[in-house]
């Protein structure tokens, strides 16, 4: 079983930036490509980004692209997003998620999520 927690979502100005967080219970976060997904009220879950396992390959969401970054820290079990030059439309709440996958992009190839983390862009 692997247990993942979000954090570091809260309000930000249009145009600011977040790093969101999400940390991973067990020893086979290695084993585990890592992915966000978010989901805007009245909306379906939506793809923003994937890790391969030694986060060697990223893949974004043509909505991002370019101004999200994801990484991982291997040693500390932790999969980072960094969210720059924010819209309102990223409004959402942001969930990640690991799977056993290559390069899992829809919610489907994911085992294991969180609970998610709010970030909401103020205009």
């Amino acid at each position: 079983q692997v247990q993942l927690v979000e954090s570091g979502g809260g309000l930000v100005q249009v145009g600011g930036s977040l790093r969101l967080s999400c940390a991973t219970s067990g020893r086979t976060f290695r084993n585990y490509a890592m992915g966000w997904f978010r989901q805007a009220p009245g909306k379906e879950r939506e793809f923003v980004a994937t890790i391969s396992r030694s986060g060697s390959i990223t893949l974004y969401a043509d909505s991002v692209k370019g101004r999200a970054t994801i990484s991982r820290d291997n040693a500390k079990n932790t999969v980072y997003l960094q969210m720059n030059t924010l819209k309102p439309e990223d409004t959402a709440v942001y969930y990640c998620g690991g799977a056993s996958s290559l390069l899992p992009r829809t919610e489907a190839d994911y085992d294991y999520w969180g609970q998610g983390t709010q970030v909401t862009v103020s205009s």
